[in-house]
């Protein structure tokens, strides 16, 4: 069977429709479903069926999917052998972030990256339906997780861990808790909060106080922005919830940061990618710069 008609048939179990493959190929729909008739002869099998307007894979096409999958890996890792004899840790490497994952990482990163390796960026937005969907388009994405809720889990995926962010309490200097070591969900009972949008992460964490709590939270404005939220605290309008490594926090006079206990309050980010594109030589080498950029702004971090 032909190593390209494989990774189309993969391409239409990732994507769902000969269209999306054809638009992510550069090939015309009528070239991808020929191309899979072709695999189909060669494989002895049926591997897609009718449904509706388009088609589905069946039963031995998605098994075959898998080892193409498989294919790839394997493809891809004697690249990378031959690349690391050749010391050739070169080329183009795609990354997608969610903007303050990139605002922590990625200007470090690409400072550290050596010549003839280039790492080309795009941000989304973190509540994007599918964020971790974008593998097929990104060689690593950058994605992150409240309380274990993993968007990625039983994709097939590889997932390296980079840091787990805290979320800290924001309050305004002077505030009346701005000297405690730290707080707890029933010391913000009470409080005017500024918080985030309906169906945003840190929402969960909110409600995670109420139940400990036993009471609500007082909701003063919600806001998508961080940015602007971190406004509002530190004009005194209220509290909330804050990334501790890229607040103003750091800034003397401007934000207080308290670490919250008694609720989980972080969120882990991690680095996903296909399998096979995780084997190449210049991902593995961006992967290390963004390990070696997540520790040193967690020992860079302390809390005001």
């Amino acid at each position: 069977m032909d190593v390209q008609r494989l990774e189309l048939l993969r391409e239409l179990a990732d994507r769902g429709s000969i269209t999306a493959v054809a638009l992510a190929t550069h090939r015309t729909p009528s070239a991808v479903s020929q191309q899979l008739k072709v695999l189909e002869r060669e494989a002895g099998l049926q591997l897609t069926q009718r449904h509706g307007r388009g088609l589905v894979l069946t039963d031995a096409g998605r098994a075959l999917a898998r080892s193409a999958t498989d294919v790839a890996v394997s493809l891809a890792k004697a690249t990378a052998l031959w690349d690391e004899f050749r010391n050739n840790a070169t080329g183009d490497v795609s990354l997608v972030t969610f903007p303050t994952a990139g605002q922590m990482l990625l200007p470090g990163v690409i400072k550290d990256l050596g010549p003839g390796l280039v790492l080309n960026c795009a941000d989304e937005d973190p509540e994007l339906s599918d964020f971790p969907a974008l593998t097929a388009e990104y060689d690593i994405v950058l994605a992150h997780s409240i309380s274990g809720q993993l968007s990625w889990a039983g994709r097939g995926l590889t997932v390296v861990p980079l840091m787990n962010k805290p979320l800290d309490v924001g309050l305004p200097v002077g505030h009346p808790l701005a000297d405690r070591a730290w707080v707890r969900p029933s010391d913000l009972i009470g409080e005017t909060w500024i918080g985030v949008s309906d169906g945003y992460p840190f929402e969960r964490i909110l409600h995670a106080i109420e139940q400990e709590a036993g009471a609500h939270l007082s909701m003063a404005q919600r806001f998508a922005d961080l940015a602007l939220i971190e406004s509002f605290v530190i004009a005194g309008l209220g509290i909330a919830l804050v990334p501790r490594y890229t607040s103003s926090g750091g800034q003397p006079g401007r934000l207080v940061l308290k670490p919250l206990r008694g609720v989980e309050s972080q969120r882990q980010i991690v680095a996903l990618m296909r399998p096979d594109r995780a084997e190449r030589l210049a991902v593995r080498t961006v992967l290390g710069a963004l390990r070696a950029q997540a520790l040193q702004v967690q020992h860079s971090h302390t809390v005001k």
